[in-house]
């Protein structure tokens, strides 16, 4: 049985539905306050969305015939050097921060991992999402 590809523009929606989502977790932390079955709900939504991204990233340069990367950093130089990121350390924060929010990381970064997400991840994601688009576009 041979498998559908997911397209560039297939993995850009589904990016920009998971950063609506993790938007609107946002919001609601700031009109309802930070709970701690809100606070996971962000993590998990951050996850997500950066996995969206990094999905993204990694069909676009597909379809530029680049071959397959071994991992998110690569992924993240790339699309820094390519412009589709404009903040290379930021991004690479965010690798740092999905890491130490694993189970197996001893050290308990969940408020830091919270502020990050709200001041300056999500940020981060708008402004792909609007070179993303511009690169499509072209």
């Amino acid at each position: 049985m041979k498998t559908q590809t997911i397209t560039c523009d297939q993995r850009f929606a589904d990016f920009e539905q998971s950063l609506g989502e993790l938007n609107e977790i946002i919001d609601t932390i700031k009109m309802k306050g930070l709970k701690p079955e809100l606070e996971r709900h962000l993590h998990r939504s951050f996850e997500v969305t950066h996995e969206q991204a990094l999905n993204t990233m990694a069909s676009y340069f597909h379809q530029q015939g680049r071959p397959t990367y071994s991992g998110s950093r690569d992924i993240t130089l790339d699309a820094f050097d390519e412009d589709l990121i404009d903040d290379g350390k930021g991004w690479l924060d965010m690798i740092i921060c999905r890491i130490k929010a694993t189970d197996v990381y001893t050290e308990n970064v969940d408020a830091s991992i919270t502020d990050n997400i709200i001041k300056k991840y999500c940020a981060l994601f708008e402004n792909f999402q609007k070179k993303m688009k511009e690169a499509l576009e072209e």
